[in-house]
């Protein structure tokens, strides 16, 4: 049987607001019927703090700390906690919530997309599975976070090795489409990660960045043999079009396309009132 063809972009590194304006934009051309679903991977340039939908700036991020380390900011618009955009592999899937072969529910629609991260790990060489919260304390503790760090803990269906957690994801939908993007950590440098975020005092962080070790992980850190961006991007591109069950096909955006993407750019995501007023 014919597998469904899907688009694929590797958009390479590109600003903090071109990265998520081209998220959207993939997200209005998909609901509009122009483009079928499509995966994209994507880098940071400059190395980049993004927070979340519902994050509050003044409360939750020293960005003193974020502007000191040279580093790009942005919000997404999906919901989740800070991420430094470093030395990862970042990921988007844009594909309709009518899709049949995308479940009704957020969590199991992340399961069905994020089978894909977990076949790239398993091409890596690596014995990742899905985090599943067993007792009704740890489901509770998902509802209220105690950190403003993505990687603090993992989620339902999030990919761990050796109990930590290795890509951190989130998801949103809008105009009928569902778009998930997150991160596939292949180094992390957790001084400067713990740096860009506001404690109540020297202990409460150093308490945080000592548990962080122990629930979050890079794949440079737990794999057996160095893993370079390239090879990443080999791994998860198979584990995508065997995870989904999908045919990738390659897609070179039109300069009406990039044009669009810019200008929505400008108008959102380098805008102080989306970036900073929640």
């Amino acid at each position: 049987m014919e597998k469904e063809k899907w688009l694929f972009i590797d958009s390479g590194n590109c600003s903090p607001s071109f990265n998520m304006a081209m998220d959207e934009a993939l997200l209005d051309w998909h609901s509009e019927g122009k483009i079928p679903p499509v995966i994209r991977f994507y880098g940071w340039n400059p190395p980049t703090l993004s927070i979340g939908y519902f994050q509050k700036v003044e409360k939750e991020i020293d960005m003193e700390a974020v502007k000191n380390n040279g580093l790009g900011f942005v919000r997404r618009p999906t919901g989740g906690r800070g991420v430094l955009h470093e030395h990862e592999l970042t990921y988007s899937v844009i594909v309709s919530e009518e899709h049949p072969e995308m479940p009704k529910t957020v969590t199991e629609a992340y399961r069905v997309i994020s089978e894909g991260i977990l076949k790239g790990f398993h091409h890596l060489g690596l014995e990742a599975y899905f985090a599943v919260p067993k007792t009704k304390e740890e489901r509770d503790a998902l509802k209220s976070p105690h950190s403003a760090v993505c990687f603090d803990a993992p989620s339902w269906y999030e990919l761990v090795v050796e109990g930590r957690k290795v890509a951190g994801s989130a998801q949103t939908r809008q105009k009928g489409v569902i778009l998930q993007h997150g991160s596939i950590l292949l180094d992390l440098d957790e001084d400067k990660l713990f740096s860009l975020f506001k404690y109540p005092n020297e202990r409460v962080k150093e308490r945080m960045k000592k548990s962080f070790r122990n629930k979050a992980v890079a794949i440079n850190d737990i794999s057996p043999r160095r893993i370079t961006l390239e090879q990443a991007k080999e791994a998860f591109y198979k584990g995508f079009a065997e995870g989904l069950n999908i045919e990738l096909e390659p897609y070179h955006l039109s300069m009406e396309e990039m044009d669009y993407i810019h200008r929505l750019a400008y108008e959102r995501y380098e805008n102080d009132d989306w970036n900073f007023k929640r």
